[in-house]
């Protein structure tokens, strides 16, 4: 027997139980749940709020998705998953480091502003103070902006290797000013930034990439 913790008071699900089939799209009520948690973070979504926008019972819930935490960790995933304006992932194609960076900050720009879903980035600022039980949420979170983290540095050092980024830069250095740039981006268009004017703050850095260019 498993127990599970919700906002209000803790309920039993079966581990390993056999029933019918959830009667739901598994990604539609998804993509509602991510939603909700994009517009009110973690602690700020209740079941009941969950379950409201998934049109789903609390019990089907639970059922599909075993606990709120589970249910953030896939709607996370799914977040991850969403098509991009540009598509394709720059940071595995044989461009060059500036339009790497380019390509993965504009598209962050306009995915911040689109109208069809909450504004901002749904990892950059998320978690970031919480309640005492919710802190392996929180760590899962910052494991994730840390991965983005890591992958900017590892992108800047290949291109250094590759002889586009001068050799005596300091990848770590750059990947977290990039990094500050995605979060002050999301922060800014939750306070109503339009893309036009975020992607003018991607002009801006690049630019500063732009000085360690060979």
């Amino acid at each position: 027997m498993i127990i599970v913790k919700n906002d209000d008071s803790a309920k039993k699900v079966t581990s390993g139980r056999r029933g019918r089939p959830p009667a739901f799209d598994r990604e539609t009520v998804l993509a509602a749940a991510r939603d909700t948690f994009w517009e009110h973070g973690y602690d700020g979504s209740s079941i009941a709020d969950l379950t409201a926008s998934m049109r789903i019972t609390p019990q089907s819930l639970y059922a599909a998705f075993r606990s709120k935490a589970e249910l953030y960790r896939e709607a996370l995933n799914q977040y991850r998953r969403m098509p991009r304006p540009n598509p394709g992932n720059p940071f595995s194609e044989a461009i060059d480091t500036v339009t790497t960076f380019a390509r993965f900050l504009k598209n962050s720009a306009i995915i911040f502003t689109a109208p069809e879903h909450p504004k901002g980035c749904m990892i950059s600022t998320a978690v970031l103070n919480c309640a005492s039980e919710n802190e392996d949420i929180a760590h899962y979170v910052s494991s994730l902006r840390l991965d983005t983290l890591r992958l900017f540095t590892a992108r800047i050092e290949r291109g250094i290797e590759e002889g586009d980024i001068k050799p005596d830069a300091n990848a770590a250095s750059l990947a977290r000013f990039l990094g500050a740039i995605v979060q002050g981006m999301s922060v800014q268009a939750r306070d109503g930034a339009t893309t036009a004017e975020l992607l003018d703050v991607v002009d801006h850095a690049l630019t500063e990439l732009r000085r360690y260019t060979v």
